[in-house]
């Protein structure tokens, strides 16, 4: 298997950026926004419960109209997109506890997650998912104000929380973090076992970029924090959103420094093991070791540069 041009990663290789979703930023400002919606029998709803979607099948979200959502103290104005072949449809997100959700279905079967349907769902569905649960973790970890510790409230179609007592607005926040693919010399990529994860696991580096530091310098620290392993000439390839809860992934290629002499190391807090490996290598090891999953940037990193898809059975 030969490598692709190393040239940035196509959408269609990330599936969480992926979207048709116009967010019609203007009438977030809307007085009465929700109240407008929910007279529009053309509305429709995306509902959200503990991270997870109401399924329309297993790889479609349902739709609703709003009229069959249950009351909820959290909607979210995604914006506008053609469903179905009606256009200028708006899309709204309902964040319902256990009990809301329960009137619609009980069976776990009938939700799912971003992590497992992300390279199945549809450009429209991914955007709608992807932006709904970016969104519920950020309403979920900012109910009340950093300055005052006081309640907050959604305003502006779920876009800003506002301070009840002080009137501060506060705006979702994305995290950047970095995530490289570190080749050497004899083109061999290098993957970590996170202590986070199963021992088998192995994956890209990654870690978030720091006040102050640029994308490009934040690669060469991580790399060396976590591998004791220098690089240079990081290449930009492609971002994804990744909502666990709220990060941005910046998808990189570096190679290991020519010109110094670097020593493979764990830190052993965060990656507990480091292994190179050819694309042979990869490949003759999948019954030994999983890789990440087809809905992540390391995935279509890790594929980029083997050449292809790589089949080890993983479906998520």
């Amino acid at each position: 298997m030969s490598p692709l041009p190393l040239n940035a990663l196509p959408l269609s290789a990330l599936p969480l950026s992926r979207s048709e979703l116009d967010r019609d930023y203007l009438a977030r400002s809307r007085p009465g926004l929700f109240d407008e919606l929910w007279n529009d029998e053309t509305t429709r709803v995306v509902v959200l419960r503990k991270g997870s979607a109401l399924l329309a099948s297993p790889n479609q979200l349902s739709l609703l109209p709003a009229s069959s959502v249950p009351p909820t103290d959290l909607r979210l104005y995604l914006g506008r997109a053609t469903v179905d072949s009606t256009p200028d449809v708006a899309i709204v997100a309902a964040i319902l506890d256990e009990e809301g959700a329960a009137t619609l279905s009980s069976d776990p079967a009938d939700w799912g997650s971003l992590r497992s349907l992300g390279t199945t769902l549809s450009d429209l569905d991914a955007g709608i998912f992807t932006t709904a649960l970016g969104l519920a973790n950020w309403h979920d970890t900012h109910q009340f104000s950093p300055r005052t510790g006081q309640k907050t409230v959604p305003e502006l179609g779920g876009w800003v929380r506002r301070g009840l007592d002080d009137g501060t607005d506060m705006f979702p926040r994305t995290d950047a973090a970095i995530i490289v693919g570190i080749t050497d010399s004899e083109d061999r990529i290098l993957l970590g076992s996170n202590a986070m994860w199963a021992k088998n696991r192995y994956s890209l580096l990654a870690g978030f970029v720091e006040p102050g530091e640029s994308l490009e310098s934040a690669v060469i620290r991580e790399v060396f924090e976590e591998s004791g392993i220098r690089v240079v000439d990081p290449q930009y390839l492609g971002s994804q959103p990744w909502p666990f809860p709220a990060s941005l992934m910046l998808g990189f290629l570096a190679k290991v420094d020519p010109s110094v002499t670097s020593t493979l190391e764990p830190d052993g807090e965060e990656i507990l093991d480091l292994r190179w490996f050819s694309r042979q290598e990869l490949v003759a090891s999948l019954g030994e070791i999983a890789l990440p999953g087809h809905t992540s940037i390391a995935r279509a990193i890790l594929e980029h540069w083997y050449g292809g898809p790589i089949d080890d059975g993983i479906d998520w």
